[in-house]
């Protein structure tokens, strides 16, 4: 009974090992989809990677005047353009800064949706192929490439609902190298954070730098409390994350970017001499003075100098 057991057995065991090398067939003919982050880098430096200023109407050169007297640097434009994929038409300038590269927009016509909502342009080398990296590693394609007046773009939307416009340019861009990496800075849920994480480090092929879960809340507003505070870096520059309840004071959660400065003190009466304002600080916290800054405009940003 035993042995007849066993010669019935063995041809049932032939045929599930055949059934499950399928899988394994199919994934050697290229039909399994990849796992996320194995593509190439398609960052090209953080000098190209530039905060997207969106700026209250006719207050362009306002800003940039007051951006450049603070921190130095050379701007390109303004031109009269359109940038976006159905029409209207905006002030378009490129501020070059130490501290990092602005792409700002002072729109005549109303914004189109979803514009004004992405916070970095990340120039790329293969735009079609990183958009289709994006998608594999978790991110949506909020807006499909299109043409601009100098190149391509898409907007793509990692998860957390952190929006980014990826581009490349008809003739390669050539901008110098940045006195220091500007942080992009995210405030996200304990809800969203690790989806976040996955995606876009797969993407950037980034590496968590560190992750403090007792960061010092005065830095985000709230002195006497505790938040986590994540730092990543990657060829498309360094990103902080704010993981909070949401709980957050204005201005915090309105600021895009952080900038490093030699000098926080001297660069504060630079911005206040060319027409900013001091929201918060300066407040010294995890070994880094900072304080928060409205440019005219409206753009918030934070300075700092790290000891």
């Amino acid at each position: 009974m035993k042995r007849r057991f066993v010669r019935r057995l063995v041809p049932l065991v032939t045929a599930i090992a055949a059934l499950t090398a399928l899988p394994t067939a199919s994934v050697a003919q290229g039909t399994q989809p990849r796992p996320p982050g194995s593509h190439r880098q398609f960052a090209v430096g953080p000098q190209y990677d530039s905060t997207h200023v969106y700026v209250e109407p006719g207050t362009e050169q306002a800003f940039a005047a007051s951006w450049v007297a603070t921190f130095g640097g050379t701007t390109i434009g303004p031109n009269a353009t359109q940038v976006t994929p159905t029409p209207s038409r905006t002030l378009s300038e490129l501020i070059l800064s130490p501290v990092g590269t602005l792409s700002v927009f002072d729109y005549t016509t109303p914004v189109p949706h979803p514009f004004g909502t992405e916070r970095t342009g990340w120039l790329v080398t293969d735009l079609d192929q990183a958009v289709r990296a994006a998608r594999a590693d978790g991110a949506a394609v909020t807006v499909a490439p299109f043409a601009d007046p100098i190149g391509r773009d898409a907007v793509v939307q990692f998860p957390g609902g952190i929006n980014a416009q990826l581009y490349v340019h008809t003739t390669p861009p050539s901008y110098p190298g940045l006195a220091s990496v500007p942080e992009s800075r995210l405030y996200l849920s304990p809800d969203a954070v690790g989806a976040f994480l996955r995606s876009y480090l797969a993407f950037t092929q980034g590496r968590v730098v560190s992750d403090d879960r007792r960061a010092d809340g005065t830095t985000i507003g709230l002195p006497g409390t505790t938040y986590r505070l994540l730092r990543l870096t990657s060829g498309f520059g360094t990103t902080t994350i704010a993981v909070t309840d949401g709980h957050l004071p204005h201005p915090f959660g309105r600021e895009l970017t952080g900038y490093g400065v030699p000098d926080l003190g001297a660069t504060l009466k630079r911005a206040k001499d060319a027409g900013a304002s001091v929201l918060w600080g300066p407040v010294s916290a995890g070994g880094r003075d900072s304080a928060t800054v409205r440019f005219p405009g409206g753009y918030i940003a934070e300075i700092h100098t790290d000891r």
